[in-house]
């Protein structure tokens, strides 16, 4: 069949590749003039399953409230009176009861932790590079409290078979030897030892390379106008370079999933969650993590990608709003600079900021929706490069009229309903 992928971020590019894969002759059409340019650009490089977690969980409305008056705060709401805004907030805050809580995060973990597999094949069939480490993430707790916490996640880890590690301060120093200078400030931690880490922007390129090379036509460049429909199909995207017809549409859209498909009256709950990173070169191999550290405190995940070190974080609710002020850079700065002082050079380091697309409920949106050939494969959030291999799977499985080799339970827009 001849399908149409709309969007060239990791999403996109996997969706494609598997695609081509299973002998579909696909076209992906993005605005921008290469792959992986907006929000799988500079994302925090963390592959981590077992740490797949919706943001709405028991407590965080109370949480919400003190981050607030934060000077290092984790969460950041500019004022709005944007209802499609405060319709998301509403719809999160009712995913905050520990029922829903479980039921999303054990979505989420069967889905990445099949991610993660399917990118240990891929990477081996492929040969493909990108900075790659499979050393774990800690989840680094610096107040008995937090750890306490973790009872409930650890109880949906135990369920799925997720491999984990409750760590003292001694265990997270010898997972992550850098941290030595500052054991006095960690109660103790959470270790995933089958995380992996990577670099997004490297894999997407080198993946959108090798789908090139299978037939995969890739027009960047790019802008999607509409999508034409006829007798409840799609019957062609119209764009700034015309039309371009087919049997199958995919939007890999991200956070600007719904404006496209409004005029179609598909109401797709995602919205656009700003997040920082900063991008370090390292200067002193001593002091620099091994993996990835998620400093529970501040949200912040700090990555070692090769010779640098990503860190990234914090969740701002402001639309599409993309500027980069010098207060969120501070909040990321701090937290690698107290956990890893001195291991990065802070003079050069790259200010990004991207548009992560959250659904209310943490878990993406995969599958067919009530137009004969339109599927979508969006709302990853935070996890879009953990999750990415296995929603492309999915999703060929499900265009290919095939059992997909886990359960889509919850996983498309018929969720909503």
């Amino acid at each position: 069949m001849k399908i149409t992928v709309l969007g060239a971020g990791v999403i996109g590019v996997t969706t494609a590749y598997y695609l081509a894969k299973s002998g579909h002759e696909v076209t992906v059409l993005e605005r921008q003039s290469g792959p992986a340019l907006e929000t799988s650009y500079a994302n925090a490089g963390e592959i981590s399953p077992g740490y797949a977690s919706p943001w709405a969980a028991p407590g965080i409305p109370q949480k919400a409230v003190k981050w607030l008056f934060m000077k290092h705060a984790p969460l950041i709401i500019r004022p709005t009176f944007d209802p499609a805004t405060w319709s998301w907030v509403t719809s999160m805050l009712r995913n905050c009861t520990s029922a829903r809580y479980a039921t999303n995060k054990s979505r989420m973990v069967r889905l990445a932790e099949y991610s993660r597999d399917c990118l240990i094949e891929l990477r081996g069939e492929t040969g493909i590079h990108y900075d790659e480490r499979s050393q774990g993430t800690l989840q680094l707790f610096r107040t008995q409290k937090q750890l306490d916490s973790i009872t409930k996640d650890i109880e949906v880890l135990a369920k799925d078979g997720v491999p984990f590690q409750v760590l003292d301060p001694a265990g997270c120093v010898t997972a992550e030897p850098g941290l030595a200078p500052v054991k006095h400030k960690i109660v103790g931690g959470l270790r995933l030892p089958n995380d992996e880490t990577g670099d997004c922007f490297k894999f997407t390129n080198e993946l959108a390379k090798r789908a090139e090379a299978s037939g995969v036509r890739f027009i960047y460049g790019t802008e999607v106008h509409k999508l034409r429909i006829d007798n409840n199909r799609i019957s062609a995207v119209e764009t700034s370079r015309g039309a371009f017809e087919g049997d199958i549409v995919v939007a890999a859209f991200g956070s600007f999933t719904p404006t496209l498909l409004q005029p179609l009256r598909l109401r797709v709950p995602i919205y656009p969650v700003k997040g920082y990173s900063i991008t370090v070169p390292i200067v002193d191999e001593s002091r620099a993590p091994v993996s990835t550290i998620m400093d529970e405190t501040f949200k912040i995940a700090i990555t070692r990608l090769g010779d640098r070190i990503r860190v990234g974080g914090m969740a701002e609710i402001a639309r599409f709003n993309k500027d980069l002020p010098i207060n969120r850079k501070a909040t990321l700065v701090h937290s690698v600079e107290d956990l890893f002082g001195g291991a990065g050079d802070q003079s050069r380091a790259e200010f990004w900021c991207g548009l992560r697309p959250m659904t209310p409920d943490g878990t993406p949106i995969i599958g067919k929706t009530v137009y004969d050939n339109l599927y979508l494969n969006s709302g990853h959030g935070t996890l879009g490069w953990t999750m990415a291999c296995g929603s492309g799977r999915v999703l060929t499985d499900l265009i290919n009229k095939a059992k997909p080799q886990i359960s889509t339970e919850g996983l498309d827009l018929s969720r909503y309903a």
